[in-house]
């Protein structure tokens, strides 16, 4: 008895710093989302001229040697990796939510399918220096390589933007509603499941607003540059299909 009471109260000791690290890092994917997204949604207001300015701006932030490892991968992968080992670690008559829930729906469509798609597309393939599309330079990538994106690959475009920003809009109000009752709970705020998800939507409706935006301007990019852009997009699967 004493050694499964031993086993249990680790066990439970482990849970509970896993949860400590997957809270304290989500603050910092909030401010990397916050800053990311805020660029295609200011396209409501200024067009893809603001947009890529913004984005600009927050590569000093994110994109960054120091930045993009200690802001971004770090808190990243600390999310990810306490987040799965705590439900390895705890048991099926404890575990802390069904795998079926919205957060972790929202979750696991973001970290298996969506995120991977997107940083493939937008950071791998563009910096492939084989030809035809020799290393586009972060100074070449701007929303016209967005523009191109959702001119020459309409639904496939449409459907991983907007399945990505939904499934992080819902993870993270989903996290923020769980944060909220276990840090401050002294302070009586819970929002019920439908407003999560309108509250959800609600965050993504200026994003993709602001994508819809910017498909609607022409391309402003020299045809040589939209060739290079477009074989980035072309050495996905997904944008071959």
């Amino acid at each position: 008895m004493s050694a499964k009471g031993d086993g249990s109260k680790l066990r439970q000791t482990t849970a509970t710093v896993l949860t400590n690290v997957a809270h304290i890092s989500a603050p910092f994917l909030s401010v990397f989302l916050i800053v990311h997204l805020s660029a295609p949604a200011l396209a409501n207001v200024g067009g893809s001229s603001l947009s890529s300015t913004v984005m600009l701006l927050g590569r000093e932030y994110y994109q960054t040697s120091f930045g993009e490892r200690y802001f971004l991968f770090m808190p990243l992968a600390a999310h990810v990796t306490s987040s799965i080992a705590k439900r390895i670690i705890n048991p099926r008559s404890a575990s802390p939510r069904k795998i079926t829930s919205t957060l972790s729906l929202a979750a696991y469509s973001t970290l298996l399918i969506f995120l991977p798609i997107h940083f493939y597309t937008h950071r791998v393939s563009p910096a492939n220096p084989s030809s035809p599309i020799f290393a586009v330079g972060p100074s070449e990538m701007d929303y016209e390589f967005i523009k191109i994106g959702l001119a020459r690959f309409p639904w496939r475009s449409w459907i991983l933007y907007g399945g990505l920003v939904a499934s992080v809009m819902l993870h993270a109000v989903e996290g923020a509603q769980i944060i909220q009752a276990s840090r401050f709970a002294s302070r009586k705020f819970h929002m019920r499941p439908r407003t999560r998800k309108i509250v959800a939507g609600a965050a993504v409706v200026p994003v993709l607003a602001g994508l819809w935006t910017l498909s609607k301007e022409p391309l402003m990019v020299f045809a040589s540059l939209a060739e290079r852009y477009e074989a980035a997009f072309a050495r996905s699967w997904v944008y071959r299909i």
